[in-house]
């Protein structure tokens, strides 16, 4: 396949080209950086320089790259995933006019189909889901809507993955976990009854490799492990596995307070489902739950 990456060069961008090079195709890695161009070229990828939101200058890319499949995995998100509704204002941009721009791009340059990571916790106006997370979920829905109607009307084949939220290593969100728990600085929230879909990066990348040929076409697919976490689960393990001290616990009413986007959508009860994604797709995580994926990237360190 010739598969042209938007967002090469993001959290799942990165282990994604990877990848993809190492299964034999040829990758095309879209940045807005010019001084990522070495680096991707490093990891085998083509670079292609364009800004998303730049519609004549993303066309350019994409037809110069000629792919057969496109992936979506625009975003612009602090390295440590969003702790304020505001945060989200540029990626959500990009998920309502980037998705538009790419599709675009990629129907004009012959593309057969394109797979867009999307976000389980705000993917739908879930019970709960905080007010301020409004703007994000329409954002979501709105790219979402965009693959999936084009490919109802038989542009392009679209395909949508709903990812969990990512933990790995090297992946900047849980590096950061990690570090506040060992300074005792993540607390515990009393009568924490959330339930958060979760999922390695290897396994989202493998998840949208998988979705490239055998995802059916208008499709959406919860990439996610087989069993959902409370955020306080995921502190406490962080501190078991690294030997940190016990976290602080308290009450629900002070995140809330102090961080009330955050704190209301790792409150949410969402517990999904991957057996679509086993059924159709052909695969299956590697690692079955957070602890499992844990307890590989810390117990040396413990």
């Amino acid at each position: 396949m010739r598969v042209f990456v938007a967002g090469g060069s993001g959290a799942i961008g990165i282990p994604l080209v990877q990848a993809l090079v190492g299964a034999g195709h040829q990758v095309t890695a879209l940045t807005r950086s010019p001084e990522k161009q070495a680096w991707l070229r490093n990891l085998g990828a083509i670079p292609a320089i364009a800004d998303a939101l730049d519609a004549a200058a993303l066309e350019t890319a994409v037809a110069a790259a000629r792919p057969t499949h496109v992936i979506h995995q625009l975003t612009a998100l602090p390295k440590g995933g969003p702790r304020r509704a505001r945060e989200l204002a540029a990626t959500n941009r990009l998920r309502v006019e980037g998705t538009r721009n790419l599709l675009d791009a990629a129907i004009a340059a012959g593309a057969r189909r394109i797979v867009a990571g999307s976000f389980a916790l705000i993917a739908e106006p879930w019970p709960g889901l905080p007010r301020a997370a409004r703007d994000g979920a329409d954002a979501i829905v709105s790219m979402e809507a965009q693959i999936l109607e084009a490919s109802q009307a038989h542009r392009i084949e679209g395909v949508v993955l709903r990812y969990g939220l990512f933990y790995g290593p090297n992946t900047p969100s849980t590096e950061q976990m990690v570090a506040l728990v060992r300074r005792r600085l993540l607390p515990v929230v009393r009568g924490d009854h959330g339930l958060l879909p979760c999922i390695h990066i290897d396994d989202a990348v493998s998840a949208t490799v998988a979705a490239l040929d055998k995802g059916v076409p208008g499709a959406v697919y919860d990439s996610v492990d087989d069993r959902p976490v409370s955020m306080t689960e995921i502190v406490k393990a962080i501190a078991e596995y690294t030997g940190a001290p016990a976290p602080f616990a308290v009450p629900a009413w002070l995140p809330r307070l102090l961080a009330p986007y955050l704190a209301s959508v790792t409150s949410l009860r969402l517990p999904l489902s991957n057996a679509r994604a086993r059924t159709e797709l052909g695969w299956q995580p590697r690692f079955s739950t957070w602890r499992d994926g844990l307890s590989e990237m810390l117990a040396p360190a413990a």
